[in-house]
């Protein structure tokens, strides 16, 4: 840059004018006033004085003028400043010099400007990964290294509200001189602590209030620091429930499928073995593989209805149906097994008209084992009841159906249990030598479930058990 053009060049012309302008005016007016008067004292005095007025006057006036043009430019440059610490990022200087004060106001202004395209990068960028975090169904926590939370998305909000109430758990809102919001809640904790003392990733199962989430939690690291951890949370109950339902189905299949397999090859080689000595012990042995051989046979056949309907696959013939002509062909169908084991069975059907929209075909399986398990668990001397009539409510007119016996009964802690695949294997339950397959409550679950109906159970152990089916008499869209 020309020195001239620079602050220092233009104040040093500026003292340069103002040394000139002293001596042009002494070299007018004042020398041929000093050579006439130069023996007067008084007059040199006077002399002496107006030049320091007019010196100080020329003095002042260029002060003046250099305060101009130097600390109005940097009053502004100040105003700028302090705007853009203000958050005023687009706040721009508009001072067109070509001096040092010029230079600093284009690079201030690029300076403002470079801040400002950072910050809107910086703000797209915390706006989409808010997007992002707001999207995931995942709860996502992040913490600092006192274990305070930092960051949430709302599924992450969800969780620390709901774990705020648990009577171990240790949250506290504002209790630090950060000034953070909620600590990190007790169940992650031991998590948190081992990832800052291993500095690598964490991940395992939690289980809180019944239900089971699957937590990743990872380290954040600054220049080679931990300063916190993030850690995505998902729950994992429906899948854990299914898991342990699928080992406890494989359990139960082979453990129902092997009875009857271990009696068939038994006998089968007792008969190999020539251990029957007479006709009629062969035929019993062969009549007991026969009913084993039926057993499984029920046991596979139920297996695949069930799979067929939990699928989805499940074929209806939706029509009307007369439930009273179903409820008396059941009646007089369980009516000889009535009297072979010596229980009372009655039948009461409260209105005349009990037309309803099912399959009677699976409307019939449903009676038939709901009634088949009453009589397996009513002793002698005991009664099984049929009742049906319809109800007018909010929903429309409906038809409900209730079997109930005065047999063994059922637990109540064990009753939300027995539309569950294999429940007769329940101590509550005894299996008898015509025991089922321990698969039909949860058929009869599954098709009224097909029908848009409800089945519940009411139970005490000692006074027997009662069923109550609620079926919509008018046609329901079946999904």
């Amino acid at each position: 840059m020309n020195f001239w053009r620079t602050l220092v060049g233009k104040l040093w012309i500026t003292i340069i004018c103002l040394v000139a302008c002293v001596m042009m005016l002494m070299g007018l007016f004042l020398l041929p006033y000093i050579d006439t008067n130069f023996t007067n004292s008084v007059a040199v005095k006077r002399l002496f004085v107006i030049v320091c007025m007019i010196g100080f006057s020329l003095t002042t006036f260029f002060a003046l003028f250099l305060f101009t043009k130097i600390t109005q430019p940097m009053q502004k440059l100040i105003q700028a400043t302090d705007s853009v610490r203000k958050g005023k990022y687009d706040t721009r200087l508009s001072l067109r010099t070509s001096d040092e004060i010029g230079e600093l106001a284009n690079t201030f202004n690029h300076m403002a400007e470079e801040l400002e395209n950072t910050i809107r990068s910086l703000k797209h960028e915390k706006e989409h990964l808010s997007s992002v975090l707001r999207s995931m169904n995942d709860a996502v926590i992040t913490l600092d290294r006192e274990g305070y939370v930092i960051l949430t998305n709302p599924p992450g909000d969800q969780i620390l509200n709901m774990w705020m109430d648990l009577p171990e758990a240790e949250l506290e809102v504002g209790s630090d001189s950060a000034g953070h919001g909620q600590y990190i809640p007790q169940p992650l904790l031991p998590m948190f602590q081992r990832v800052l003392a291993q500095e690598g990733d964490q991940r395992m199962n939690v289980h809180v209030m019944k239900g089971v989430w699957s937590v990743h939690m990872a380290p954040l690291a600054s220049d080679g620091e931990i300063r916190g951890a993030v850690a995505v949370l998902r729950d994992v109950t429906e899948e854990v429930r299914l898991e342990k339902m699928r080992r406890d189905f494989v359990a139960n299949v082979s453990h129902e499928i092997r009875t009857p397999l271990s009696m068939m090859q038994g006998y089968s080689e007792a008969l190999l073995d020539g251990m029957a000595t007479s006709p009629e012990e062969s035929a019993e042995l062969v009549q007991v593989i026969h009913d084993e051989s039926l057993r499984m046979g029920r046991l596979v056949r139920d297996l695949l209805d069930l799979a067929r309907m939990e699928a989805g696959h499940i074929d209806m013939a939706i029509g009307p149906l007369d439930f009273r002509e179903l409820a008396e062909r059941m009646y007089r169908k369980f009516m000889v097994r009535a009297k072979e084991n010596g229980v009372d069975l009655k039948l009461e059907l409260a209105n005349s008209k009990l037309v309803v929209q099912a399959d009677e075909d699976r409307l019939e399986q449903v009676l038939t084992n709901l009634l088949d398990n009453a009589f397996r668990h009513t002793p002698e001397g005991g009664a099984v009841f049929i009742w049906a009539g319809t109800e007018q409510n909010d929903r429309g007119e409906e038809l409900h159906i209730t079997i109930s016996d005065n047999g063994v009964g059922i637990p109540s802690d064990d009753l939300p249990f027995i539309f569950e695949r294999f429940y007769k294997a329940d101590k509550a339950r005894v299996r008898g030598e015509n025991g089922g397959t321990g698969l039909g409550l949860s058929i009869v679950k599954n098709i009224i479930d097909a029908h848009h109906g409800s089945i519940h159970a009411e139970s005490e152990v000692g006074k027997g058990t009662t069923f109550h089916i609620v079926l919509p008499v008018e046609k329901v869209q079946l999904s």
